[in-house]
């Protein structure tokens, strides 16, 4: 139940806070007065997109704010958006003349999607073409599941969720049947580079390895050179030689060893450089013996690089690209040689879903078959009701030209025929305007039960001018569904027929004034003579004629 609304700086409308009482509220005004613009509030609180230039001229801003008794029962991110302890609901939107805008729950900062899940469970709004849907398949579809139940609405969710399945094991079987058909050209390739990599076996390491080699087989009688005149220099194979000096020193300084310190200290320097003068001889020897290399050697390493050049060149750039791409090529391998029994598997799965989406499409054609029926009974008592005793309606539910789908296999087609003698017609030919809105309204009737609830159990239903094209006794009898469907549950408004007026249990009026500047649209509870001044304005009388003022009270003592 909304209690109050609140809307400042929303396009005419100054400032306007309304008090909204259970059961039928109207809103009444001239032609042109704004009254729709409380009705685009209330599609702000539901999320709705904010259009360009809403936020009256002058103002910082637009603010709409509404106040909703708390749903009994909310479960996951939108219950969290509430404040433990909170005992109502408020939901807030702000606007910004630049098109910006901000949502809250509760005073605090949300976003338009918490706005549009907690608005859908507060609010349903019917606008003044909303009854044309009922010319679309897909809607007539809806009213008829709706009708079936939540078990129906269940079951539809468990149809979508199979069907979207099924699909993808069709898109699975598709792509392995294209694997099968180019599978023995792939297969040859992707063997081919495999061995080809296989047959090499590269690695980072010997790749290294093999370039020091080569650079240091290319330089051979450089190193060669440079190792062999190190070697003369220290330890030649005749005498002289760095090492003998250094050995000869060291045998001097071992005549005084232990008279002084400081000598023996140096001795001992000069005898570990000996030992390390012998120690790289011997490996400079060594050095220069192993230098002759194998003969063709450098030829050997550089056919061994060119191997690995050519690998990288074909995948990659590098030996890391061409073992990532031998790891995917045997992967692919296993997937094209397990190509033929993988399509047997996918196709077997593909026929399970496929049976499990027929059977759950057959149990939802079997419950809108019957749902059909109960709802073309109720929706012909109901339409008796408003002016139309001799129509006649029905619900044909037939296959799905295109086969089963996400909803099912079945379309749904609402048809009427309005007059006696008159042969049955889809709905979207044959009813008028006014008569479309009578159907909805039987529909919407149906579908609330047509029975007192507790005012959480049902949203606030909005009506933005459903009764257009519509007047006389017709307007009479919608009047009075309006006000049976407003029973035990909160119903508002926007009319211009005072027969539907006249029924309200609060009653608020739109006024413009345009002797200012900008014009200035102003909302006031109506009461006592008030109401019946305006239930005379929308009679089209003036303020003074007694014949439509007595015939104002008259619809109000009516009601």
């Amino acid at each position: 139940m909304l209690h109050e609304l609140r809307v400042e700086n929303l396009l005419l409308m100054e400032r306007a806070e309304l008090r909204l009482a259970p059961g039928l509220n109207i809103l009444t005004g001239e032609t042109g007065a704004g009254k729709t613009l409380l009705a685009h509030a209330l599609d702000l609180l539901l999320g709705g997109r904010a259009r360009s230039g809403i936020v009256r001229e002058g103002a910082p801003e637009a603010y709409v704010e509404g106040v909703f008794s708390l749903p009994s029962s909310l479960e996951g991110d939108a219950a969290e958006r509430i404040p433990a302890g909170a005992e109502e609901l408020v939901l807030a939107r702000r606007v910004w003349p630049d098109g910006r805008t901000r949502a809250y729950v509760c005073g605090r900062a949300a976003t338009l999607g918490d706005l549009r899940e907690l608005g859908s469970r507060l609010l349903a709004f019917y606008g003044q073409h909303e009854h044309r849907k009922l010319m679309l398949a897909a809607a007539q579809l809806d009213v008829l599941d709706a009708h079936c139940g939540p078990e129906q609405i269940a079951l539809r969710e468990q149809v979508a969720r199979a069907h979207h399945r099924l699909r993808e094991l069709k898109a699975r079987v598709c792509e392995l049947r294209e694997l099968a058909g180019a599978r023995d050209r792939e297969l040859d390739l992707v063997s081919f580079e495999l061995q080809e990599i296989e047959m090499v076996a590269p690695s980072e390491e010997e790749e290294q390895e093999l370039e020091a080699e080569r650079e240091r087989l290319r330089h051979l009688e450089t190193l060669r050179g440079a190792a062999f005149g190190a070697l003369e220099a220290l330890a030649p194979d005749g005498d002289g030689g760095a090492a003998e000096l250094i050995t000869a020193a060291a045998r001097r300084l071992d005549a005084a060893a232990g008279i002084d310190q400081a000598l023996e200290v140096l001795a001992q320097r000069v005898e570990a450089l000996r030992l390390e003068a012998d120690d790289i001889g011997r490996e400079l020897r060594g050095y220069v013996l192993g230098l002759e290399g194998e003969p063709g050697r450098l030829e050997q390493v550089e056919e061994r690089l060119t191997m690995f050049a050519r690998l990288e060149r074909k995948h990659g750039g590098s030996i890391e690209d061409v073992l990532a791409h031998a790891e995917h090529s045997s992967a692919r391998l296993e997937e094209l040689q397990g190509a033929e029994v993988a399509l047997e598997g996918a196709e077997a799965e593909h026929a399970c879903a496929r049976a499990e989406v027929d059977a759950l499409a057959a149990e939802l054609t079997e419950r809108r078959v019957a749902g059909a029926a109960t709802l073309a009974e109720a929706v012909r008592a109901r339409l008796a009701d408003l002016a139309m005793p001799d129509a006649r309606f029905e619900v044909e539910v037939r296959p799905r030209p295109e086969g089963c789908g996400a909803r099912g296999a079945d379309t749904v087609e609402l048809r009427i025929a309005t007059n006696a003698g008159l042969p049955l017609g889809p709905l979207r030919e044959v009813a008028s305007g006014g008569e479309l809105s009578r159907v909805m309204l039987a529909l919407l009737s149906v579908a609330h039960g047509g029975q007192a609830q507790p005012e959480h159990a049902q949203p606030l239903l909005v009506f933005d001018e459903v009764d257009a094209g519509i007047g006389g006794l017709t307007a009479r009898a919608v009047a009075e569904h309006l006000r049976a469907l407003a029973d035990g549950q909160q119903v508002l408004c926007i009319t211009h027929l005072p027969q539907v007026a006249a029924l309200g249990e609060r009653h608020f009026a739109i006024v413009k004034e345009a002797a200012v500047t900008p014009a200035r649209t102003t909302v006031r509870p109506l009461e006592g003579d008030q109401v019946v001044g305006e239930l005379v304005r929308m009679l089209g009388a003036g303020e003074g004629d007694r014949a439509a003022s007595q015939h104002a009270r008259q619809l109000l003592r009516a009601a």
